[in-house]
């Protein structure tokens, strides 16, 4: 991912946990349709809590040496 500002890595790092919780949003609603069960999507779910999670990392250390 290509930023030219350190403000612009910390937006492009929120608009991509904005899509992970969205993408969370469908699965979870698939699951609960009955559409696809949930063991077929049970990966991608902890898949999307690992990203959250590194994401949500890079975002808040980038904010940090940001202010300092």
């Amino acid at each position: 991912m290509r930023a030219r500002s350190k403000a612009e890595f910390v937006a492009k790092i929120d608009v991509g946990l904005q899509e992970l919780e969205e993408t969370v949003y469908w699965i979870e609603l698939l699951i609960e349709s009955g559409i696809i069960s949930k063991e077929l999507l049970i990966n991608l779910l902890k898949e999307a809590d690992e990203l959250t999670a590194i994401l949500v990392t890079i975002s808040k250390n980038a904010k940090n040496k940001k202010n300092a």
